[in-house]
């Protein structure tokens, strides 16, 4: 059996009575068997110390891109448990956007099919519609019943109103959620970067915000009209966190996330021209990116995502024009969320563990002893080199560079991993 010692950790459980105490933990193969107040001693125990040691629940993303079947040559599911793993994160909600789409039953157990014996695991979010084309809806009922945690399009935001108004009432029954990235993709079609000076000065098509807002503004009068749920992933824009605090305000039933990447870069990243930085929404202006950290300090904005959307060497590796949207992510969502000091620590592991689970309806996991754990282990004081990622996909910012914010390890499902 693996004995382990957490040596003096500060514990981040929002919510729990132990929240923001420190204590000595003894993990035994993956089982807490013991938290205490006085340093422990147990003969052969591997002694996690460090200067700032923090431990949470394990992080949960809600979007991520492990476009296995169909796309492996950008990320299988084990590479992608493996670049999770290394950012922290012991639960990962999948988009549906693999071939064939996770609009049926087998494709979702393909999914669920390795989560009995993987220390990450994974939560398959189906597709509203078959194929995610936006025309014909999936069974989403039987999809729910085999385990769906939401339901989503993806990549490819509905379109269609009366889609999205029945989507909302079709989901009503089972209290389920529909996620939607709000974009008109009419307005950004051929859009390389946020409509803007930069890009102007870049010779760049643009991709006005205007797309977002009107999105969620449809998406916002649909919810009230029929009721129901809506999340609206990746929000990128000053305007957009106003609108969704409104509705809040209003009472309605709507929450929201930004992706990590929006929090650190805005759109001078693409002076250089580096496809790298071309995303979808686009990297916005820095006061949108100062909204965005509002949004989150104020409730708005409930949860930090990755939204990794990995890619081969040949579709990041072109003119701006041609590259594919989208960036490696996973791995430094913590470093991201955290070197600029935006946000006390506590509130970014709040919305990285805590409010994720709550969306998506999955309970927290257990913090007692003789329970198996389910916990990220961390210091945000740490810095160090970004040298190597575990993910397939070249196409990180942040490679080479020092960060500050380190996972040292994860616990989940009896198993363990440690990045020391």
């Amino acid at each position: 059996m693996e004995d382990v010692i957490l040596v003096n950790a500060q514990l981040l459980l929002p919510g729990h009575p132990l929240h923001l105490q420190k204590k000595h933990l003894h993990l035994r193969s993956g089982i807490l068997v013991n938290i205490s107040d006085t340093p422990l001693q147990v003969s052969g125990a591997l002694y996690v110390e460090s200067p700032a040691l923090k431990v949470s629940w394990g992080w949960f993303d809600l979007r991520a891109c492990f476009p296995d079947p169909g796309f492996e040559q950008k990320e299988t599911l084990q590479s992608g448990r493996r670049a999770a793993a290394a950012g922290g994160f012991t639960e990962v909600a999948l988009l549906p956007n693999t071939q064939p789409v996770v609009d049926d039953k087998d494709t979702l157990r393909y999914l669920q099919s390795d989560n009995a014996r993987e220390l990450v695991q994974l939560h398959p979010i189906a597709a509203v519609t078959k194929k995610a084309e936006g025309k014909e809806f999936s069974e989403m009922i039987d999809l729910h019943r085999h385990g769906a945690l939401a339901f989503s399009d993806g990549l490819h935001p509905i379109q269609d109103s009366d889609l999205v108004l029945k989507t909302l009432l079709y989901l009503q029954p089972f209290n389920g959620l529909l996620i939607q990235r709000p974009e008109d993709t009419h307005i950004t079609r051929f859009g390389v970067m946020n409509e803007g000076v930069t890009a102007v000065q870049l010779g760049l098509k643009g991709m006005p915000a205007l797309a977002e807002h009107l999105m969620i503004q449809r998406d916002l009068a649909l919810l009230e009209y029929a009721g129901g749920r809506i999340h609206f992933s990746c929000i990128s824009s000053a305007r957009s966190v106003e609108l969704i605090r409104q509705a809040k305000a209003r009472g309605l039933a709507v929450t929201a996330d930004v992706a990590a990447p929006y929090l650190l870069f805005d759109e001078t990243a693409l002076k250089g021209f580096d496809s790298v930085f071309k995303l979808n929404p686009p990297l916005r202006t820095a006061e949108d990116r100062a909204a965005l950290w509002q949004g989150l300090r104020d409730g708005t904005l409930d949860a930090i995502v990755s939204d990794h959307q990995p890619h081969e060497i040949e579709a990041k590796q072109l003119e701006l024009d041609l590259a594919a949207f989208g960036m490696s992510s996973i791995e430094t969502v913590f470093a991201m969320s955290t070197m600029e000091s935006k946000l006390p620590t506590e509130l970014v592991i709040e919305k990285l563990s805590v409010a994720p689970r709550k969306i998506a309806g999955v309970p927290l996991p257990p913090f007692e002893v003789d329970q198996a754990a389910n916990l990220t282990i961390f210091d945000d004081s740490i810095e160090w080199i970004f040298e190597k990622s575990r993910s397939l996909s070249p196409a990180h910012p942040l490679l080479g560079q020092r960060l500050k914010g380190k996972v040292l390890g994860v616990v989940n499902n009896q198993k363990t991993e440690w990045f020391l």
